[in-house]
């Protein structure tokens, strides 16, 4: 029954383990590789929103000096109204970034393409003899160390 070119069990087994082996340790570098973008994403988001802060304490400092100078003056009205409309133009500004920071964040999520290699990495361990998505298989080879 055994012929040259037939593998013995062992060496099947060992075949099998070493490809489980490599896939697996391929699929942990391409979610490190896509959870990295994401990161640098959820950053740009933090930062922006640390902007929005710190633009948005001058606002509230020139639109404090606003309401003193305001209270104090009664209706004398140029002193303060200058005041007020520099705090106005600062909150404003604090308002966009934190808008531009929330929506970075937004749009950080799971890592698809992980997600979608692992699938088809089972789909093909329930049938090995089913080819593999050659799409998958150009995202895998653009992945390897």
């Amino acid at each position: 029954m055994s012929t040259s070119d037939d593998h013995s069990l062992g060496e099947l087994v060992a075949t099998a383990t070493r490809d489980l082996s490599l896939l697996i340790h391929k699929e942990v570098e391409l979610a490190k590789a896509e959870i990295t973008g994401e990161l640098k994403k959820a950053g740009v988001g933090a930062g922006l929103l640390g902007g929005a802060g710190f633009i948005g304490y001058f606002a509230l400092l020139l639109l404090c000096v606003a309401a003193a100078l305001g209270l104090a003056a009664g209706a004398d009205i140029p002193t303060w109204a200058g005041f007020l409309c520099i705090g106005g133009a600062f909150a404003g500004a604090a308002g966009l970034i934190a808008l531009l920071g929330v929506g970075s964040l937004v749009r950080v999520g799971p890592p698809q393409r992980t997600i979608r290699t692992v699938k088809d990495d089972i789909e093909w361990a329930k049938h090995p003899t089913v080819a593999p998505d050659s799409e998958l298989e150009e995202l895998r080879a653009s992945h390897r160390v």
